[in-house]
């Protein structure tokens, strides 16, 4: 990995946008690395634009403020793509992560930046395992696969541990499968 890595976090409230960057941050806590995960919204509600930002580090992290120039940008509401704020910042080294069923060519043409796009169809994997659309978990296992950040088994031991705190039963297998399945589908 990286010594560091700066992550932004693009989609709607009630998307788990929030949720997904604190989990990607607090599996990193677990490898005795420095995180950061904090969202970027005031009176939003469900169904409105939201911003997150995940940073990671082998070296204690001293700034708190929003990710201007990211390493990567996961976009969990395709609606959002041709937004001037997800485009912020990109260079040709950011990665890109979108949930759409979209293949990375036709994103790249609508955004019309060259950089490595990849696409998950997120929502399509969380109606069929949860039957309702929470693309934010399936993102996670997209964007472990496309950045190298730690061996995938540890992520999931992590990211059900976490989930055991929230959850019961049945969901937190839920959760694993779609985050599973993702890492397995992106392209």
């Amino acid at each position: 990995m990286a010594k560091k890595i700066e992550i932004r976090w693009h989609g709607r409230g009630g998307m788990g946008v929030k949720t997904a960057a604190l989990l990607l941050g607090e599996a990193f806590i677990d490898e005795g690395r420095y995180a950061q995960a904090f969202p970027e919204y005031g009176p939003e509600r469900r169904g409105a634009p939201v911003v997150a930002f995940t940073r990671i580090s082998d070296k204690e992290i001293k700034g708190h403020y929003g990710i201007r120039s990211p390493d990567v940008v996961v976009v969990l509401d395709p609606t959002l793509i041709e937004s001037p704020r997800v485009k912020e910042g990109i260079t040709e080294k950011t990665k890109i992560i979108v949930n759409t069923s979209l293949p990375p060519d036709e994103i790249k043409k609508k955004l019309k930046i060259n950089c490595d796009i990849r696409t998950i169809d997120a929502s399509g994997i969380s109606e069929r395992i949860f039957g309702k659309n929470f693309p934010n978990t399936p993102m996670l296992g997209a964007l472990m696969k496309v950045v190298d950040l730690l061996p995938f088994d540890r992520f999931i031991s992590s990211i059900e541990k976490r989930l055991k705190a929230k959850f019961k039963g049945d969901l937190i297998k839920k959760n694993i499968e779609a985050i599973k399945k993702a890492y397995e589908e992106v392209k």
